[in-house]
């Protein structure tokens, strides 16, 4: 069978979650299966360019990979016309202004969230990206995880009835950098830099709560800094300027009622760091990363409020796994697998520049809600050239 080189630019790979999810478990995962096999029988070999800020880092990271290239010059890098793809999972400051300098050199896009760190910045670039005909996708991992793609089989089948409400809790203790070193970026607690859980994880959510239950149509959100102070990689005090927990209510159409924390400052009580409870007329579930349990409408116990007497029943018990039925391949990896086809075969990619943008949305709507104190509606959005 033929084989094509698909070159891809990636930037911001010397992190954890560019490094170990993106390059390491999906491009050179995908380059050890020989590549992705189109309709065509033509084999898509992805080569990754590394680009990176710190020389040291980036070129230490090139050779324990084993990668040919790298370079610190991200103009240069987009100026190779054998380049179609750029990928970006730097800092959240630097993606917008990087994706727009791709998008002009007319490759083809595929970046983390936020897209940007503000939603005029996010619009623009899916502005600019349709206005220059380019192939755009924002990674939108948590839908290909086997929880929530358990969860989804669910909900299509009509499982839950009518949906009543979501709740899930999102989150562990970071450690402050004091007494342990920790184990997430300083700059995720520096507004200045990007930082904030409501900009990084309500993006999550936004895409998770339209795809699996309805648009989100209005938010009212909490967000607090519990750590005011914490240690960066060097070991030097910094004040933490961004938020490092929201508590939100999302309201969805169809009356459907979201209640989501999320949080770097809980200590884990529960199956996984993430955990989604999803209650219906007909049945219940609730799922994880990984897992995902039922309790349908005939089986529910009856549960009697009596605080006098210890409780003897085992809630727990009455609920049932839902089975894999299939083998479920990295969540980062299987999105990899979906662009390259959408960007080679033309086929269907709805997680957009645009998505992005919404996902940025939904967390100035939190912020704002959380400044002001109120709900906040959200109105459609559109772009100008689809209007």
């Amino acid at each position: 069978m033929p084989r094509r080189t698909i070159q891809i630019a990636m930037n911001g790979v010397t992190g954890r979650m560019g490094r170990n999810q993106h390059l390491i478990r999906s491009i050179l995962a995908l380059q050890k299966e020989g590549g992705l096999q189109l309709k065509d029988g033509t084999w898509l070999y992805p080569e990754p360019v590394l680009i990176g800020r710190d020389q040291i880092r980036i070129q230490e990271l090139a050779s324990e990979l084993k990668i040919a290239r790298w370079t610190t010059d991200l103009a240069t890098a987009l100026a190779d016309p054998n380049t179609e793809i750029y990928f970006d999972a730097q800092i959240t400051s630097e993606r917008a202004g990087a994706v727009k300098a791709a998008i002009e050199a007319g490759k083809h896009i595929y970046c983390e969230k936020p897209v940007a760190d503000n939603l005029a910045a996010a619009l623009e670039l899916a502005e600019l990206a349709t206005a220059r005909g380019v192939k755009n996708g924002v990674v939108q991992d948590k839908l290909f995880l086997p929880g929530l793609r358990k969860l989804q089989r669910l909900v299509s089948s009509g499982f839950f009835g009518r949906i009543l409400s979501v709740r899930a809790e999102f989150g562990y203790w970071v450690f402050d950098g004091y007494l342990l070193p920790s184990q997430r970026p300083s700059w995720n607690y520096r507004s200045e830099d990007g930082g904030g859980i409501i900009l990084d994880m309500f993006c999550h959510w936004r895409y998770v709560l339209e795809s699996l239950f309805g648009p989100v149509q209005s938010v009212m959100a909490l967000g607090t800094t519990h750590i005011p102070a914490r240690a960066d990689e060097q070991g030097r005090s910094y004040e933490a300027s961004a938020d490092d927990a929201a508590y939100a209510i999302f309201e969805l159409e169809k009356g459907i009622v979201a209640q989501i924390n999320s949080s770097w400052c809980v200590r884990v009580y529960r199956d996984e760091l993430f955990s989604l409870q999803v209650d219906g007329t007909q049945g219940s579930a609730v799922a994880g990363l990984r897992q995902c349990k039922v309790q349908p409408r005939v089986c529910t116990p009856l549960a009697v409020w009596n605080p006098d007497l210890p409780d003897s029943h085992d809630f727990y018990s009455d609920w049932s796994e839902v089975p894999d039925n299939q083998v479920f391949d990295n969540a980062f990896k299987t999105q990899w697998e979906l662009f390259l086809r959408h960007v080679f075969e033309g086929g269907p990619f709805p997680h957009s520049l645009l998505d992005g943008a919404k996902g940025v949305q939904l967390a100035e709507a939190g912020t704002q809600s959380w400044r002001e104190r109120r709900w906040i509606d959200l109105p459609e959005l559109t772009l100008q050239s689809e209007k």
